[in-house]
């Protein structure tokens, strides 16, 4: 009996280990599933290595990509910030682990939640997130199949937002590298979390769940693993080295090692297969699903399913018209009436500086010979000679022909003063002969009266002053007589006095007659002469100057005594900027799209601070510079510390 039992001992043992065999290894994760691999050129989608890569398998926790994707779209679209709290619900709170240990009804905001799915890959708070957005579990899986459509994953099936196992949560390799890189790609400013070793998830710190690949592979910057036992150990991962960019995806590892390795193998390929110089080309972003849709969705969920994509009616929120922008301050218009007298003045002022002098025998001309400046010494005695014409004569005989001096008739020009003077001298013709053949003379042509002058009539001497030159010469009566203007009588205005240039001959136009109709002689200073003989009071010399008349032709013409020291224009550059000469970089990029791309996004995330900054990019040594300026010094600081708290490169510039 000792024997049977102990054969039958022996038997009920062998049975026992060969079925804890069979159990162990129907459920390793060597048995989970076949091998799947894929690797692209991040920069332009190229496909460099894939085997099995349209294999449909389990994609596990690489599903919370698309939970984040369609999270940063609400983000975006303004529907949900980092600091929106959201309620956590039972179903939620219930997934299994991974989890962040949240608890039904308990109020968290975003980032925590957007932090424990992609470090920790918790489980509760990508369901959390779904539920928040889609109204419960299946409504918020069907959006995020709708999206994996307009992303090109045409092979892929969602019904949860965590990537637990499920009957038809299903996807390929080739889609989630089309996945990893949309993320990259379009959503650059949430991007970097993937690549966070710890962080704050609100009520833990969490630590990254493929950080062991990121510390030992050179370039690596993310980007989720996965893993369930149906899938086994799943990764999508990025890295970068120079210009080149490799994202890469492995199914089916059988352990966190095994998989590790063979993405650094991959990996290897690619950055030897891609080429260095390539033009980027990013891929299209998905459109933000409206706010508003409908509930007839029958059939989305699966694959070709005929006529579900033609049941969903959407209201479109798309903008079609760009908004106008707000006017800027406008500054009051000067008065078209301010604007003609301005323009009028500097015109007449610029005129008159540039005029050039008044033309020979001309009213204007007379006026600026006669100025008391102007008139010389010559020419105050030839004007003596009109009020004493045989006198003068005389008096030119002397003083413009000193004894001594023998000129020849001949060389002067006849019927000039000159010419008569030597005549009078050589005794060839008396005064009177000379006086008389005055008015034929035709040395300067008369110059004709300006209308506009007509009605201007000199001023009448006061009788005060009459008075006193009459008692000074009755005084003085041996008192050499100066002769400088004559004063003709307002009732015959036709005989003119023309007074050419300093210098040269007078014209009398009908001596005669003017003198006649002399009135009065005022005596100032000038050339001694004597005083016609028919005229009781000729002209005194007076100890004081007399005031002047201010008949319109004889106004003395104001001139500049020396011109003024020319003002050195100075040249004064304002800035309008008003104290806004600081800015923040926010890196280096390989190209213009990228750098615009950056700033659009670092704007949307950070438009408490920057929404008043200019969004400017400019190319140094081969790289993109993105950088936000015309901003104060203590907006570009506060906005680098947020940035910086975000993870988010930034350094202050300006100043």
């Amino acid at each position: 009996m000792g024997d049977v039992a102990s054969l039958l001992g022996r038997i009920y043992h062998a049975i026992f280990l060969a079925f804890v065999v069979s159990a162990v290894v129907v459920t390793s994760p060597l048995q989970a599933a076949p091998f799947a691999a894929i690797v692209m050129d991040g920069r332009t989608g190229e496909v460099l290595y894939e085997k099995n890569a349209d294999t449909r398998l389990h994609p596990a926790s690489l599903t919370k990509m698309m939970t984040l994707y369609i999270v940063f779209q609400e983000i975006e679209a303004g529907r949900l910030t980092l600091d929106t709290k959201v309620t956590v619900t039972k179903y939620a709170a219930s997934q299994p682990p991974s989890r962040l240990g949240l608890k039904p009804g308990q109020k968290i905001a975003v980032r925590y939640l957007i932090r424990a799915a992609a470090i920790k890959s918790a489980n509760d708070a990508a369901s959390a997130l779904g539920d928040h957005i889609g109204g419960d579990a299946a409504s918020f899986a069907k959006r995020m199949t709708r999206t994996a459509r307009q992303l090109g994953m045409h092979n892929t099936t969602f019904k949860n937002a965590n990537g637990l196992t499920a009957e038809g949560h299903l996807s390929t390799a080739r889609d989630m590298n089309i996945l990893g890189r949309h993320v990259f790609y379009d959503f650059p400013q949430y991007y970097h979390i993937f690549s966070r070793r710890t962080a704050d998830a609100g009520v833990a710190q969490v630590s990254n769940t493929n950080t062991r690949f990121l510390d030992n592979y050179e370039g690596a910057d993310g980007i989720k693993t996965g893993y369930t036992v149906a899938a086994g150990f799943n990764l999508t991962a990025s890295a970068h080295r120079g210009k080149k960019h490799v994202i890469a995806t492995v199914f089916g590892g059988t352990s966190t090692a095994n998989r590790n390795a063979k993405m650094k193998e991959l990996m290897d390929i690619g950055f030897d297969r891609s080429k260095n110089n390539v033009k980027e080309q990013p891929p299209v972003a998905a459109a933000v699903e409206d706010a508003l849709v409908a509930a007839l969705e029958t059939g989305i969920d699966e694959i070709d399913a005929e006529g579900g994509a033609g049941k969903v009616v959407r209201v479109s929120g798309e903008v079609k018209v760009s908004p106008r922008p707000r006017a800027r301050p406008t500054i009051p218009a000067v008065p078209d009436e301010v604007v003609v007298a301005m323009n009028a003045t500097i015109e007449d002022a610029l005129a008159e500086a540039i005029a050039p002098p008044a033309p020979e025998g001309t009213l204007e001309f007379q006026a600026e010979a006669m100025a008391p400046d102007a008139v010389p010494e010559e020419a105050e005695t030839s004007l003596a000679a009109v009020e004493a014409p045989e006198a003068a004569v005389e008096g030119l005989l002397t003083e413009a022909l000193p004894v001594g001096d023998e000129i020849a008739l001949a060389a002067v020009e006849p019927g000039t003063l000159e010419a008569q003077a030597l005549a009078l001298k050589s005794g060839e013709a008396p005064a009177g002969e000379m006086l008389a053949a005055l008015p034929e003379a035709e040395a300067v042509p008369v110059a004709q009266p300006d209308p506009a002058l007509a009605e201007f009539k000199p001023l009448a001497r006061p009788d005060t002053l009459v008075a006193t030159a009459v008692a000074e010469v009755a005084a003085e009566p041996e008192a050499p007589l100066l002769v400088e203007e004559v004063v003709v009588a307002e009732a015959a205005p036709e005989p003119e006095l023309v007074v050419t240039d300093p210098g040269t001959d007078v014209a009398l136009a009908d001596a005669a007659p003017l003198l006649d109709q002399v009135t009065e002689v005022e005596p100032v200073a000038g050339a001694a002469s004597l005083a016609p003989p028919d005229i009781e009071l000729a002209a005194a010399s007076v100890a004081a100057p007399l005031p002047k008349r201010q008949a319109p032709i004889f106004d003395a013409v104001a001139a500049e005594e020396a011109t003024a020291e020319e003002q050195q224009e100075v040249v004064v550059v304002m800035s309008t900027a008003g104290g806004r000469h600081f800015g923040v970089n926010v890196g280096e990029f390989p190209s213009r799209y990228d750098a615009e791309k950056a700033l659009l996004k670092t704007a949307l995330a950070e438009s408490a601070t920057l929404n008043e900054g200019l969004r400017k990019t400019t190319q140094s040594g081969g790289a993109w510079r993105a950088s936000f300026m015309g901003l104060t010094e203590e907006q570009a600081e506060l906005a680098c510390r947020r940035l910086t708290a975000r993870a988010i490169p930034c350094e202050t510039v300006g100043g």
